[in-house]
């Protein structure tokens, strides 16, 4: 995303894009209503627990882990393969993400670096730093040509000002950017779609939209299918107006499916069923 050209606040200018406050406005509704399940009054914690749960599951399934709910719930070990450490470490990343949200505001790149490392523990130098010149891009399911070490420099850098500088934008506009850019830009050797989900987790935390991290994005994101997920980032990655209301609002999508996910567990939970 471009940080130059007249408005002083980009990401408040995509919520004027034709059908971004649609978007926010639905969004902003179903999470109320999960908000207000009478479950919530009591067992947020344990609704809590099982978005994170359901959140990595859906995560690493868009990474190419596509598990089963039950047999994450059930593995322990999550070193025997690929797929198996791309679970691992989805869920390493949700549990970090709760723990790195006073930072995020203050010092976004080294939030950036801490989620690579926790992602990608155990490959040396490579890891926790974003890629320098002439090292490959390992991330198969997103096809996009990365850029090159020069520009992922510059355009951290003007997404981590944008970050601190603060934003009148919505949340959800401001996590999809997050999300979309990090996507874009690909800036760590590996893992970079995990490290981005988890930082849209963050922004929709610490945003206060959801505060009690109950409406994992991750889900819908796996959801609605790693098809039309690459098609919204093919929007983001052209710049236009179009394309970037495209991505926020299927953003959006995933987050009210998301909620959809929690309301479903706090039927769960009042029925004595979870």
């Amino acid at each position: 995303m471009s940080t130059t050209g007249a408005s002083a606040d980009p990401l408040a200018a995509l919520g004027s894009l034709p059908g971004v406050a649609e978007s926010v406005e639905s969004v902003r509704k179903a999470v109320d209503r999960v908000y207000g399940h009478r479950v919530m009054r009591r067992r947020s914690n344990e609704v809590t627990s099982e978005a994170a749960l359901r959140g990595a599951r859906g995560s690493a399934a868009l990474s190419g882990a596509d598990w089963a709910l039950e047999e994450v719930r059930r593995r322990t070990d999550f070193s025997g393969d690929d797929e198996a450490r791309v679970v691992g470490a989805a869920l390493r990343l949700t549990a970090e993400a709760g723990q790195l949200l006073s930072i995020w505001r203050q010092s976004p790149l080294r939030v950036l670096a801490r989620l690579h490392l926790v992602a990608a523990a155990g490959r040396d130098d490579e890891v926790g730093r974003p890629r320098q010149a002439g090292e490959p891009v390992d991330e198969p399911l997103i096809e996009l040509t990365p850029p090159d070490a020069a520009e992922v420099s510059g355009r951290l850098e003007g997404l981590a000002q944008l970050v601190i500088a603060g934003s009148s934008a919505p949340a959800l506009v401001t996590a999809a950017v997050v999300h979309g850019e990090l996507l874009a830009l690909r800036p760590f050797v590996s893992h970079n779609g995990l490290v981005a989900r988890a930082a849209e987790r963050i922004v929709l935390i610490g945003s206060g939209l959801d505060p009690k991290a109950v409406c994992p994005a991750e889900v819908g994101h796996a959801e609605l299918g790693r098809a039309a997920y690459l098609a919204a980032l093919d929007g983001y990655v052209s710049g236009t107006p179009e394309g970037m209301a495209a991505w926020i609002a299927h953003c959006g999508r995933a987050v009210e499916l998301g909620v959809r996910e929690s309301t479903a567990v706090c039927e769960a939970l009042q029925r004595g069923a979870a």
